[in-house]
């Protein structure tokens, strides 16, 4: 993607769900970039990135009951955008709520673990609200406890539930999709493209779940596959070479992951602007030092400061008992030595 390029994006609203990190990696599995936002975020926040072409929200599933003191919510612009939406287990129930239906309390309906939805007749439904099951099917091994007689038996998917809460007044405009034995509401959805499933399609416990997400993704948001982790790279590595332009970038380098991958991207964005500084504390593991210096330095040829302020950090931490005032102590002094040295080196590099 060159920087006047739009990249298409389905943005995740994390209403807390452990499976969170989970939809956002389903969707970048079917080829189309996926963001985890906090649930609070605005739609005009998430407008202000002008690189991304949001093609349409996920809201996942959370802890919370939609009645809680301080449940969270969706931004309403959101839900009135007029891009598609779809809602996983309370991220529905949040849908139903925000939009003029009812939620009430599942009582005996309360779901968790495996269950079996039951898929409403396309015929009886627009074509649009359909999409979500359009196309999908179950193996004969999924198939084989129905009723042979039945000339068109019903679409049945098992699934992961994991609810106390229920739809059971639908906003207007809404269809429900899919029930179980229990919940006469499992999926709804209406003509514009907003839709919501009471189970978690990302999950392996839904062997559908994927085709589903699928479904969401290429026939209602209408997303063209093609983003990839390589894509990502690249992406970066032009950001960072757009922003930096001439300028001279240091890196404070730990050694861990995430400074490592910070450095890497920027090296190769950059090359020989960047400059590395490694700080020695005193506290690293054993051989640590030599290791960074072998990587970066020798291995991958990146400027490479290393600063020894093993007597510095000691002297500081000398008598100090508390784990937290440690932390501290380590924290700022390891920012005044990254000053310092940075300050030196605009001296010495210009």
């Amino acid at each position: 993607m060159h920087s006047s390029e739009r990249r298409q994006a389905i943005i995740v609203l994390d209403f807390g769900s452990q499976y969170s990190r989970l939809i956002t990696r389903r969707v970048r599995e079917c080829q189309v970039y996926s963001e985890l936002v906090p649930a609070h975020t605005t739609l005009t926040a998430l407008q202000q990135n002008t690189h991304l072409d949001i093609k349409g929200f996920i809201l996942s599933g959370g802890p919370s009951s939609v009645y809680d003191e301080n449940a969270p919510i969706c931004d309403p612009a959101i839900l009135h955008s007029g891009l598609p939406v779809l809602g996983i287990c309370y991220g529905m129930q949040l849908v139903a709520l925000q939009l003029g239906g009812h939620v009430a309390p599942a009582h005996g309906l309360r779901e968790y673990g495996p269950a079996t939805i039951e898929v409403t007749s396309s015929l009886q439904l627009s074509e649009r609200a359909f999409r979500i099951f359009e196309g999908i099917s179950v193996s004969p091994a999924q198939t084989e406890h129905l009723d042979p007689s039945q000339a068109s038996p019903p679409l049945r998917l098992p699934v992961w539930m994991s609810h106390g809460d229920s739809v059971d007044q639908l906003p207007a405009g809404f269809s429900v999709l899919a029930c179980t034995e229990s919940n006469p509401v499992a999926a709804i959805a209406n003509d514009e493209g907003m839709v919501g499933l009471q189970f978690h399609p990302e999950v392996t416990h839904t062997p559908q779940g994927k085709e589903i997400i699928r479904n969401f993704l290429f026939r209602i948001c209408g997303c063209e596959p093609g983003w990839t982790a390589g894509s990502m790279i690249e992406e970066s590595v032009e950001l960072i070479r757009t922003r930096v332009g001439q300028e001279r970038v240091i890196c404070g380098l730990s050694g861990g992951v995430d400074s490592a991958v910070a450095a890497l991207l920027v090296h190769r964005a950059v090359g020989e602007q960047l400059t590395c500084v490694f700080v020695d504390t005193g506290l690293l593991r054993a051989s640590e030092r030599e290791q960074v210096v072998d990587t970066f330095g020798s291995h991958l040829h990146i400027p490479l400061v290393v600063v020894d302020a093993r007597s510095r950090f000691l002297a500081r931490l000398a008598d100090v008992l508390d784990p937290e005032e440690k932390r501290k102590i380590i924290g700022e002094e390891f920012i005044r030595v990254f000053e310092e040295e940075a300050l030196r080196l605009e001296k010495d590099l210009g």
